[in-house]
């Protein structure tokens, strides 16, 4: 098979490689440790999005200085989440530096931000462009500064802890995100308590609880069909459009929010977009980085995803690889995982700022050197 790498002119060993639909960076460092990322696409454009930027996280020079991680699960097309990956880490770091510290309130403004601007630029294109109204996608970031990891997630993306326990062998995982999607029974009770008029706000459709029974998931970027009902009318498609007119948005982009501090114990932290959270559970996952050799541990959890998903339709490994784009989306979704290693010696004050990285996965598995 043919492989290839590209390098995007940024700073950092930020060299990644393509293997047929495959994106992968093996290891590389950040503030407080080591990183693997690896990204595959199933859609015929691919709908997968992520980033890992590490060093300063302010537009000023003072800092503060810590690695920012994104993943951004695209759906009715690569344009949400597209977006979000040109624009949400820029937000992000003007309201740190506006703040002059880091917080939960600056990765919510920066969410926010970066839903009016998406939105701004539906409106602008909507004569020309009506279907970008139907595009959106989950936005799962997470934070580590200063001894904290700050997560904020809007969608159904997940970021799982290993943590050792002392005198146990395993490692286990600890979910850190709440995820929005209407399989849920409190993402349902949730709607249903917004919208208490409205007895078709989430609905069965295809054996899928579904909101409106368009879209599984509840809070996204982008969606504006779902958001403002100025996008849900003519020139949009008729399968997006709503029979009855709506007063208040249907989905949000507020995102959950969660503090945890670090603890010596905690080893790594898994990001992923829920491609492989169908195929395999936390503790799965978690075992797999625990028992691994770190270097490319990113593309050892998809590939091992992509062999549950071969087997629950009974074929082998080697034949699902063989399926081009867009017709893999029919075996398994885009897969982006970014497995993140923590250093307590790092996180606890001793890093090093000199090298920063830059990197995004998956936005140019078209590439060629």
């Amino acid at each position: 098979m043919v492989k290839s790498c590209w390098k995007p002119s940024i700073e950092g060993d930020s060299r990644g490689c393509l293997d047929g639909l495959l994106w992968y960076k093996d290891m590389g460092q950040h503030v407080y440790g080591d990183f693997s990322m690896a990204v595959v696409q199933a859609n015929s454009l691919l709908e997968d999005q992520s980033q890992l930027e590490s060093g300063l996280l302010s537009s000023s020079s003072s800092g503060p200085y810590g690695t920012f991680i994104g993943v951004y699960d695209g759906h009715g097309g690569p344009e949400a989440s597209s977006f979000i990956n040109n624009n949400l880490f820029c937000n992000f770091k003007s309201f740190v530096s506006e703040n002059q510290e880091m917080s939960t309130n600056v990765l919510r403004k920066a969410f926010l931000a970066t839903e009016d601007k998406f939105l701004s630029l539906v409106r602008k294109q909507w004569l020309v462009k009506p279907q970008m109204a139907s595009v959106g996608s989950c936005c799962l970031t997470g934070v580590i500064c200063n001894g904290l990891l700050y997560i904020a997630n809007a969608g159904d993306s997940r970021v799982v802890l290993g943590r050792s326990v002392r005198g146990a062998k395993e490692v286990i995982a600890m979910q850190l995100s709440t995820e929005h999607n209407a399989s849920f029974d409190a993402v349902r009770d949730e709607l249903r308590s917004l919208h208490p008029n409205d007895p078709q706000i989430v609905v069965m459709k295809h054996k899928v609880w579904r909101v409106k029974g368009l879209i599984q998931i509840s809070r996204s970027i982008g969606d504006a069909y779902l958001k403002k009902a100025e996008f849900n009318k003519e020139p949009l498609l008729p399968k997006f459009r709503l029979h009855e007119p709506f007063r208040k948005p249907i989905l949000s982009a507020e995102p959950s929010l969660l503090v945890h501090k670090l603890h010596p114990d905690d080893q790594f932290l898994i990001f992923a977009s829920d491609g492989l959270w169908e195929h395999l559970s936390n503790q799965q996952a978690v075992r797999i980085v625990q028992t691994s050799p770190r270097n490319g541990i990113a593309k050892r959890l998809v590939k091992t995803a992509l062999k549950e998903a071969a087997q629950k339709r009974e074929m082998r490994y080697s034949d699902l690889n063989k399926i081009d784009r867009g017709v893999r989306r029919h075996f398994h979704d885009d897969i982006t995982v970014i497995v993140v290693f923590l250093d307590p010696h790092l996180i606890n004050g001793s890093s090093c700022y000199n090298s920063p990285m830059s990197i995004k996965g998956g936005g140019r598995l078209a590439s060629r050197c």
